[in-house]
């Protein structure tokens, strides 16, 4: 299936009122073909059905440069699986895309993607790491979305709870970072964590949660006891 055909697809299932709220919405100057997430998800699985893996990383290159809105999501979506053999490819489309990222929706379908990706191969996290420098604050973002399967062991194991510290300690050099979607990132990791290891979210928020914006701190710690 080339990207022309999947787009053609996509673009079926269009509305333009649609299209004008989300574009709005979304506060972006890409276009958008007003498409629901659940027909992009029906789309992209019967896809996946039909390629092997070497096309579906085709394809979701192909769609991705596009940059519609709806084909970046079906773009991720197409890698958003579990089980990839091999995944290198994969892995490597979707770390080049993060430099692109310039919002929240189609980073975070982006990201979806690389979870399954990195807790396949952990360690990528050498990877993800340098992303903690950037200039680019989607891209620093991206590296704690991208980890949040960390966050979520009730029972994790020695090498599960070495990744959870070390992610924690890229969260804590971004507490001085007062920039929203950085402080929102921080406050749902920590979250997430709290309703599988609250002694280790109250302990990063009893450190760092003064410094944090208070809206952050408030949201980091909704599932802790007395928070």
């Amino acid at each position: 299936m080339s990207p022309e055909d999947a787009l053609a697809q996509i673009s079926a299932h269009g509305d333009a009122e649609r299209a004008t709220g989300a574009k709005a919405y979304h506060k972006s100057k890409r276009v958008h073909l007003g498409v629901p997430n659940p027909v992009l998800n029906d789309l992209t699985q019967t896809w996946r059905k039909d390629l092997d893996v070497e096309a579906r990383v085709a394809l979701a290159d192909g769609l991705w440069r596009t940059d519609i809105y709806e084909a970046r999501l079906a773009a991720a979506k197409l890698l958003t699986q579990a089980r990839i053999r091999p995944d290198e490819a994969a892995w490597a489309l979707i770390a080049s895309w993060v430099p692109e990222f310039d919002g929240w929706a189609i980073a975070d379908h982006a990201c979806m993607a690389g979870q399954r990706r990195l807790t396949a191969d952990p360690a990528r996290l050498d990877e993800v790491e340098a992303w903690t420098t950037s200039d680019h604050m989607w891209t620093r973002r991206a590296a704690l979305v991208i980890t949040l399967p960390w966050t979520k062991q009730n029972f994790p194991k020695p090498e599960e709870v070495a990744a959870r510290e070390r992610i924690l300690g890229w969260a804590a050099t971004y507490v001085s970072d007062q920039q929203w979607f950085i402080q929102k990132a921080i406050a749902w990791w920590v979250r997430e964590l709290g309703k599988h290891d609250v002694p280790r979210a109250r302990a990063f928020l009893d450190a760092h949660g003064s410094a944090m914006k208070p809206f952050a701190a408030k949201e980091a710690g909704k599932y802790l006891p007395d928070a």
